[in-house]
């Protein structure tokens, strides 16, 4: 009833909606514009046990003109589960606070993904310690199964595959029917045997904590732990925040990794250019 109210019958394109000066849509106006009955839309309102049908709700969230939140709440009012969550058009600006997230997450690695896996934007630390670099696979996953940098540098490689690939799968089985998943992994096929076999296991993992194990050409051996955040206002984002572990001193050779002085003595000091690619 309160998202009725906020229409006006201008606004739903009603004819002499403009002169009207009742404000709000009556029940029957959203019926008629939604292609119900006047009836089951009153019943609908009261919270009766009735059928519904996720067209159906579609068609009344599209007339009430509810944002991508309250289309999900909808569907859980009325016991049926919700559609993939969906980017709010007012949310989409977010570039330059997810930019300065990363940022105040220095000296550790962070970098931002799409639901692809396709590489938003990093911090300087995370060109230093993870290779990401200008002229890498913008893909993480297919990254990190052909970048010859990474794989130099990731003695945990073996042991993180097979959890990516199946953190991946489960990715994929969210939105079956979306033809960017499978693309991705169509090319990362093509690209790696390791891949492949990997993804006929058919495993499935949540994603999670990954224990990371690098071996840094400078200062040595290192140990994160990477986390997956996901942004409710961005469903189509993932923050991936990488926390420094006691083993090795890491948290220490981070620090000085990013000042100035290691900055000067890392022979991949030019990497921190250009760490953003604008596809917000």
């Amino acid at each position: 009833m309160s998202r009725r109210a906020r229409v006006s019958p201008a606004e739903a394109g009603l004819p002499g909606g403009a002169r009207r000066r009742t404000p709000g849509l009556r029940r029957e106006e959203v019926a008629v514009l939604a292609g119900v009955g006047v009836s089951w839309y009153q019943w609908l309102e009261q919270g009766r046990d009735i059928t519904v049908s996720p067209h159906v709700l579609d068609s009344v969230a599209r007339v009430l003109r509810l944002s991508p939140a309250e289309r999900r709440h909808l569907y859980v009012l009325a016991g049926l589960n919700p559609p993939p969550p969906e980017v709010d058009p007012e949310q989409r600006d977010m570039c330059a606070g997810l930019r300065r997230l990363i940022d105040a997450w220095m000296p550790y690695p962070a970098h931002i993904m799409d639901r692809y896996s396709n590489t938003v934007m990093y911090n300087d630390s995370a060109s230093a310690v993870l290779g990401m670099r200008p002229g890498m696979p913008t893909n993480g996953l297919i990254a990190f199964f052909t970048d010859p940098l990474y794989r130099s540098r990731s003695k945990s490689w073996a042991r993180n595959a097979p959890q990516l690939v199946a953190q991946f799968r489960a990715a994929c089985s969210e939105c079956p029917e979306d033809e960017g998943f499978r693309a991705v992994v169509a090319e990362a096929k093509a690209a790696s045997a390791e891949f492949a076999e990997l993804w006929e296991r058919r495993d499935i993992a949540p994603a999670g904590l990954v224990h990371k194990e690098l071996e840094h050409p400078v200062v040595g051996t290192l140990h994160v732990e990477s986390t997956q955040l996901r942004v409710p206002a961005r469903p189509d984002l993932m923050i991936v925040l990488h926390t420094p572990l006691p083993e090795a001193d890491t948290a220490a050779k981070l620090e000085w990794l990013t000042s100035p002085e290691g900055r000067r003595g890392t022979a991949y000091r030019g990497q921190g250019e250009d760490t953003s690619v604008p596809v917000l």
